[in-house]
């Protein structure tokens, strides 16, 4: 067939005999550019190289993850572009559950047995709207998100039989940007022509967004209530219930959805971080085991994994097993970049609980220099650092740490969470006078990269919100004023590549941290007026010869103000 001739494709089959017999139904539809994967490791590091047209993934793999896991993995790591035709290749009997479990669809299912007709049916079907979707795709992947919307406005015209589709993407190429309130009119018009859930889940999320939790959570109970497979409402009305403090709900919603879809690593360790806070040790110590089993042969395994379950075991009483875990952490992941430091912590953990001092001090040492190396440390381990140092005569790295964590909180939880392990290690004082002085911190940072802006000092503004962003990853004031002070250094100074290519990272950072910032709209709305201004998409290519005269400074927006 002409329209395969030059595609390429990797089938995810652990059988030898049935990734031979899919190789050859692809050959006699006119492909030749295959590869193959047995597993899902392998899978991820085919990927990981070069990107295909299409991947054919068995729904039934082996080593404990299925085929919608990959998929959702190989989506929230982006090793798929837009364009790649994801076949979930799945038996009847599994048919209902896999359309039914996931937001994060493949682009289309196809049962065993099939022929190879049947196999290039579904092919130029998936064929047919990819090139439909080609024009949104490729400015989606260029950073154009702006001009994206506007290219789904066209694709819905000209492509009247995928106006649903069009829809939808309009609708979280809204949310995306900062604009729940424009997605949430999409969301009620496809609910009301056709009761569709992830429309329905949709708009629940511009809900939360908008921090309507109580609307939010009634829509969401709805949706599991009517679908007990949907897996993806399941994590967002957990995700409601925690808003709002209730981690005994939010605990009990995620046990549902594991049960439902037992093998996702990121539920899993949600559910261990939720059930320890909320006090049940069982069964945060029954998830985490499940997730460090289950990523130990896995791509994306991370070293605190290994800590949050020996804390567990710990406060459980079980030094024996924290022992245990101790060493396969440092068995299985050395060498990694975390190892040590994680090691250190989960070791301070457990000679704390044996009353071994001397190993305890010579833990909390090795923890608190390799802290100075690792800025990625979650806040959470960072705080069990600084507990463990406050209580055992290491007052001054405790209380740096908890500093840190402080001046990075995400909101006002977590800068009280920080306080909370001042007070409880008895000194509520120095919690109050750190908590003060972080907060005057990140002010103080804010208005003199504003001051510099005002100044003309672009440059400068750049330079000091930039530093202040790589010490402070998580704090989203900063990293917004960070991402307008480099949008206002290219708006005044002129382009150059590396603060494009910086003021993407940082505008991405504020959507991680701060999805609901009703001024996100407002600086992604800049950020496009930018790339328009010097006729770059987002990636800092040029898409057409600069003109020879400047170019009108672009309009002031919302997004000047600091937030």
């Amino acid at each position: 067939m002409n329209e395969l001739e030059g595609l390429t494709a990797l089938i995810i089959e652990p059988h030898a005999g049935m990734r031979a017999n899919i190789h050859s139904m692809l050959n006699m539809c006119g492909l030749t550019r295959i590869e193959h994967a047995s597993s899902s490791n392998l899978a991820v590091k085919h990927l990981g190289l070069r990107s295909f047209d299409m991947v054919l993934c068995e729904y039934d793999l082996e080593g404990g993850q299925d085929g919608q896991q990959l998929l959702e993995d190989l989506r929230h790591h982006k090793l798929m572009s837009l364009s790649t035709m994801f076949f979930m290749v799945t038996a009847e009997g599994n048919h209902s559950k896999v359309v039914s479990a996931a937001e994060l669809a493949p682009t289309d299912y196809i049962l065993k047995p099939f022929t190879a007709d049947r196999l290039l049916d579904r092919i130029a079907r998936a064929l047919d709207k990819r090139s439909a979707f080609m024009p949104v795709y490729i400015l989606m992947e260029a950073g154009d998100q702006r001009e994206a919307v506007d290219a789904c406005i066209e694709g819905e015209r000209l492509h009247p039989r995928y106006a649903v589709d069009f829809l939808r993407l309009r609708a979280e190429l809204h949310v995306f940007l900062g604009e729940p309130d424009q997605a949430e009119p999409i969301y009620r018009k496809l609910i009301e022509a056709k009761t569709i859930a992830w429309a329905r889940l949709g708009l629940a999320k511009t809900l939360f967004l908008r921090k309507q939790f109580e609307e939010a959570k009634g829509m969401l109970e709805e949706l599991v209530d009517s679908n007990k497979n949907f897996v993806d409402a399941y994590d967002w009305l957990a995700r409601t219930h925690a808003a709002v403090g209730d981690l005994g709900k939010s605990q009990a919603v995620l046990n549902e959805a594991v049960a439902v879809s037992p093998h996702a690593v990121r539920r899993l360790r949600t559910l261990g971080e939720t059930a320890f806070e909320a006090g049940d040790t069982e069964a945060a110590e029954k998830a985490l085991k499940q997730v460090v089993a289950k990523a130990k042969y896995s791509e994306f395994r991370d070293p605190e994994d290994h800590v949050k379950l020996v804390r567990t075991l710990v406060k459980k009483g079980d030094p024996v097993a924290a022992a245990s875990v101790i060493r396969d952490l440092d068995r299985s992941m050395g060498g990694r970049p975390a190892t040590t430091l994680c090691s250190a912590i989960s070791s301070a953990l457990l000679h704390e609980y044996t009353g071994n001092e001397t190993r305890l001090n010579e833990s909390l040492a090795t923890a608190l220099e390799a802290c100075q190396d690792a800025p990625s440390l979650s806040s959470d381990l960072k705080l069990e650092l600084a507990r463990t140092c406050l209580e055992n005569n290491m007052e001054e790295g405790g209380a740096e740490l908890v500093r840190e964590v402080m001046r990075d909180a995400p909101n006002d939880a977590g800068m009280a969470r920080a306080m909370g392990v001042l007070e409880q290690a008895g000194f509520p004082d120095l919690a109050r006078t750190l908590a003060q002085e972080s907060r005057q911190h990140v002010v103080d940072l804010v208005a003199d990269g504003a001051a510099r802006a005002r100044s003309g000092d672009y440059k400068g503004a750049v330079s000091l919100m930039q530093e202040a962003a790589a010490k402070l990853p998580n704090n989203p004031a900063v990293a917004f004023n960070a991402a307008l002070a480099t949008l206002r250094c290219l708006e005044h100074d002129g382009w150059e590549d590396k603060l494009g290519q910086q003021a993407v990272s940082l505008i991405g950072n504020v959507r991680r941290l701060d999805p609901g910032n009703p001024k996100l709209g407002a600086l992604s709305a800049l950020h496009h007026q930018v790339l328009k201004k010097y006729e770059r998409n987002a990636q800092g290519r040029q898409v057409k010869p600069a003109q020879k005269t400047a170019p009108a400074a672009a309009p002031a927006t919302t997004a000047g103000k600091a937030a």
